[in-house]
């Protein structure tokens, strides 16, 4: 990752020194404050500085996505539903009861539910990427690895920050921070965040017509802290945080792929579409939490207690077919003219309006530690975890050519309840070499029932209940050996495990619920970490191996809109990572990261439903009609993800010129479980540039700077709807904007 140059105040507060070489990240991968270089996990650290530069336009999470090594993040639900995939593995299910290998942890919280992923990151100290089963320290539904974010935390020190932008489509961008001493034991921050963009899509629908219809959003979000320090020895945290946020669901756009291939259809337009239900094209998200941290430090030992709570509200509709009409609705012997007037672009089958809503939700945890501080020969840290998540969720149908009336709802409701002990232990064999080793007890349960209350098909409506649960033994054991002062090698086997799954949105087609046993990984990996050249270059390196058993697979879409869990014998991922970076001069800093990932199912009866029509299936079809999908890879696994970036500085008067830019590149993925061509994504290459100026005067710091991303307006398919035509959706367009930052002191 490329850093930036960071700077020391003089007591006049006007002059700076400018420090050059890499800079020393501290992370707490493993639940205390380390050196990165020490931690013998795969590991990437985003700066509040290049969090800044990627999050520029307003975009959510998935702005991170082939930001760092086999990290992949994308959404066929819009800004609120991350899915986050690490070394190839991710869960592809859109469904709101769907669980995730890859675990978020945000200010030392848990958020489970793929809905809580898509908090904003917002004054926000560092994020970690922790590559690799996670299975001693955090547990359950890790197997692919942990994003770590950490929030900025009050001190007795002043310091307040302000930074707003605009930007294309009347986006603006607004951020605001003020946090210190309330008295000589208590302290406080809070922090801000206010985004909109307008509406830029048209609507050109025959009859349905609307200029700058689709694609604007609206978030609010706010975090408030209190640290209350009475002595050295005793500390507590106070977090409470909100989202609450209105935007357009996922805008998807049917026939936008030509048959045969998985190109774009010539006449694209990215700010057009063709929707018959555009007008209730809706999503609105509500969101609250807080936490409690108490740490009591009794000297060689700390005892650490975290509590939090979560909870979540949200509706969301969407025009899923991407177009108007349907083909029955066109009579025989109609010319290709009058069936444009009825049904586009292209074929429809059937009008396809559905939509979730998430009444009620919460979440409770509960984490106790135990840990020694420092001892010396040896150090350990010893746990309880506790995990309760009850939600009801209601999957919706709409009536689109009756004019959007309901005529379907089911009704879901799952309580998960887990709990966990688990331990590890840091022993020094020598002064070089260092072994961890831990080990983990986790125990799960779910519990749910459905219920059809209407079909939109006229089938009659009944319930049922389900439970599964699971007891697991997890852990992992490492060596870290120091060769020298500035490389460090290392090696890590470890155990993980995802808890067992159901799923239930077929209920709206009159289909049973499915369920999935615990998924079991195990990972072997080494590498190292190395500073050279007098502390002008780093370079990180891993190569890793993992077997995932009775891996959990979603099988969405087919023949209808729906999220089918299942259980394949076997899935195999290897690969390596390199993370680098260079102080060519005192004014120029090159970054460069690239990932290789090669997964593989191997389970020779698996079977899925293909497409509902239109795609060109590769894979060998069985004589029941279901696509055999035996050595395919993992959906939304690309094989390489990589990234460079440089800046270059020049002071000029009282303050420094900066050029930014940065590429990132990802190859090409299969966006369901069988192959075909026309839903294969092509490789993505986005760029980014940010010129801006830094000046400093009395107590503060000032900056002015001008950016873009996506700067070549690169337009590919990232996701599609395989159940009714060749839809899909596009990443992000072009965006350019100006902002202004200030911090003081």
């Amino acid at each position: 990752m490329a850093s930036v140059s960071t700077h020391a105040l003089a007591a006049d507060a006007t002059a700076k020194e400018k420090v050059v070489g890499i800079e020393v990240i501290e992370v707490t991968a493993r639940k205390r404050t380390e050196n990165v270089k020490d931690v013998p996990i795969s590991v990437s650290a985003l700066t509040p500085k290049k969090l800044e530069v990627l999050g520029s336009s307003g975009m959510d999470v998935r702005a991170l996505s082939a930001k760092v090594p086999s990290l992949l993040i994308e959404s066929s639900f819009g800004r609120t539903f991350p899915r986050f995939y690490i070394r190839g593995l991710g869960n592809t299910d859109f469904d709101l009861l769907a669980s995730q290998p890859v675990s978020l942890i945000y200010d030392d919280v848990v958020l489970e539910n793929a809905l809580t992923k898509g908090m904003p990151m917002f004054d926000i100290e560092r994020v970690e990427v922790l590559r690799g089963p996670q299975g001693t320290l955090f547990g359950r539904n890790t197997t692919a690895g942990i994003i770590k974010v950490q929030s900025k935390k009050p001190t007795q020190d002043f310091d307040a920050s302000i930074s707003a932008s605009y930007g294309s489509f009347d986006s603006t961008d607004l951020r605001v921070a003020v946090g210190g001493g309330l008295t000589d034991t208590l302290s406080a921050r809070v922090s801000f965040l206010q985004q909109d963009r307008s509406d830029y899509i048209d609507n050109i629908a025959p009859g349905f017509e609307q200029d700058d219809q689709l694609g604007g959003y609206g978030e609010t979000a706010g975090r408030i802290q209190f640290l209350w320090e009475p002595s050295d020895n005793f500390s507590a945290l106070f977090n409470y945080h909100f989202r609450d946020a209105e935007a357009d669901a996922r805008v998807f756009r049917a026939n936008i792929i030509k048959p045969g291939t998985n190109e774009l259809v010539d006449d694209f337009d990215r700010e057009v579409v063709y929707h018959d239900a555009a007008v209730r094209n809706n999503q609105t998200i509500d969101m609250k939490g807080s936490s409690l941290k108490l740490d009591y430090d009794f000297g060689d030992y700390t005892l650490t207690s975290v509590t939090g709570y979560e909870s979540a509200e949200m509706f969301s509709v969407g025009d899923i077919d991407g177009g108007y009409g349907a083909a029955f609705l066109v009579p025989d012997g109609a010319t290709a003219e009058e069936s444009a007037a009825i049904m586009g672009p292209g074929f429809i089958p059937f009008p396809s309006e559905t939509g979730a809503r998430m009444p009620d939700h919460s979440q409770i945890t509960q984490e106790v530690r135990f840990s020694s501080n420092d001892l010396g020969k040896y150090d350990y840290q010893v746990g309880f975890f506790y995990f309760n998540e009850d939600l009801t969720i209601n999957n919706l149908s709409f009536d689109t050519l009756g004019g959007g009336v309901q005529n379907g709802i089911a009704i879901q409701n799952m309580e998960t309840t887990a709990w966990a002990i688990f331990a590890s232990i840091d022993i020094e064999l020598s002064e070089k070499m260092n072994l961890t080793a831990g080990i983990r007890y986790s125990d799960d349960e779910r519990e749910w029932d459905g219920t059809l209350v209407q079909s939109p098909f006229g089938a009659p409506s009944f319930s049922e209940n389900a439970k599964v649960d699971d007891s697991q033994v997890s852990g992992d054991i490492s060596v870290n050996y120091r060769v020298t002062e500035e490389t460090n090698l290392y090696a890590r086997l470890a155990k993980g495990y995802r808890s067992p799954s159901i799923q239930g949105r077929s209920l709206l087609f009159s289909e049973s619920h499915t369920t999935a046993d615990s998924e079991l990984v195990t990972s072997i990996e080494s590498g190292f970490k190395s500073t050279m050249m007098e502390n002008k270059a780093r370079i990180d390196g891993s190569v890793f191996y993992y077997v995932v058993d009775d891996q959990q697979l979603t099988a969405v879409g087919g023949t209808s809109n729906a999220a089918r869990l299942l259980n394949a014998d076997k899935a195999v991922g290897y690969g390596f990572e390199l993370d680098s970076e260079l102080w060519a001069t005192d004014n120029l800093v090159f970054g460069a990261s690239l990932s290789y990932n090669h997964t593989e199912l191997q389970d020779d009866n698996i079977a899925v439903l293909g497409c509902g029509g239109g795609c060109t299936i590769t894979d060998e079809v069985n004589s029941d009609g279901f696509v055999l999908i035996d050595g395919n890879s993992l959906p939304q696994s690309p094989e390489w993800i990589g990234n460079i970036s440089a800046r270059w500085t020049k002071e000029i008067g009282d303050g420094e010129l900066y050029v930014y830019t940065d590429w990132s590149y990802r190859s090409e993925v299969n966006f369901f479980l069988y192959e075909s061509i026309e839903f294969t994504g092509d490789a993505i290459t986005e760029g980014g540039v940010r010129v801006g100026y830094e000046w400093y005067g009395d107590g503060a710091e000032y900056e002015v700077a001008a950016f873009a991303r996506n700067i070549l307006d690169e337009e590919q398919l990232t996701g599609a709807i395989d159940f009714n035509n060749l839809t899909g959706y596009t990443n992000e367009p072009r965006f350019f904007g100006i902002e202004f930052k200030a911090n003081f002191f």
